[in-house]
């Protein structure tokens, strides 16, 4: 247990790894407040580092500190050959949105490398319903336009949004949501390091309606991520029938 200024804290994920860079292992843990015994729901959700050659701690806490399935990932983002620290959680609800943060700690040195809500400030679309069945995708700030083909959703979807001829009957809008997923990915086994994909799910005019996800794939460039590829992927349909 870990003791806040309110009550005991309960441990909910613990790795070691060599975050400081000094050939000594340190102790990573992750601390939340389970009171509410809500599943796997922890509250005042709190980072602490342990020092593997002095024993002593360093606390950090998040803005965001409350959620499900807290968890940690130990890799090297930054490719200066020393483990970072990724910080994940779930927000719950049907959003599905979520909460991640990253650290560097070499040389004792708390550095954030990765903070979800300035992700989520940086990364935001515009989804509109366009004629012919299509719906567009885009952003001016970052400079990127994609449209998704909506054509196979069936008669009945469509018939929401579109007269016979493919004409919209009004303008209609959906949404790109906040950061669902982050994921460590390798993209090249060679420089034994690590980058990050982002998943942000895009939806039509109600939440239950996915129309596909925009990926961002990211590499730390020295000072920050960097996008390097951002695309945007689409569920699969049935294969149309032979006429």
């Amino acid at each position: 247990m870990y003791q806040n200024d309110a009550s005991p804290l309960t441990l909910l994920d613990w790795m070691q790894g060599d975050v400081t860079g000094d050939g000594v292992a340190d102790n990573i843990y992750l601390y939340g407040d389970t009171s509410a015994g809500t599943g796997n729901f922890a509250d005042h959700i709190t980072l602490v580092i342990q020092d593997g050659v002095s024993q002593r701690s360093t606390r950090v806490e998040f803005p965001n500190d409350a959620g499900y399935n807290a968890r940690l990932f130990l890799g090297d983002f930054s490719k200066d050959h020393v483990p970072d620290i990724l910080v994940s959680i779930d927000s719950g609800g049907s959003g599905g949105y979520g909460f991640f943060y990253m650290y560097s700690f070499k040389n004792h040195v708390l550095r954030e490398m990765f903070d979800v809500d300035k992700y989520n400030q940086a990364y935001q679309f515009q989804v509109n319903y366009e004629d012919y069945y299509n719906v567009s995708v885009g952003s001016r700030r970052l400079n990127v336009f994609f449209t998704i083909d909506i054509s196979q959703k069936g008669r009945d979807y469509l018939s929401q949004y579109y007269y016979d001829n493919g004409k919209l009957k009004q303008p209609a809008t959906g949404e790109v949501l906040a950061l669902g997923a982050l994921y460590p990915i390798v993209t090249n086994e060679n420089r034994m390091g690590y980058d990050l994909l982002a998943l942000q799910r895009i939806i039509g005019t109600i939440n239950a309606d996915t129309l596909g996800y925009v990926e961002n794939l990211m590499t730390w460039n020295g000072d920050q991520f960097q996008s390097v590829r951002l695309s945007v992927s689409i569920p699969g349909a049935s294969f149309p029938s032979a006429r």
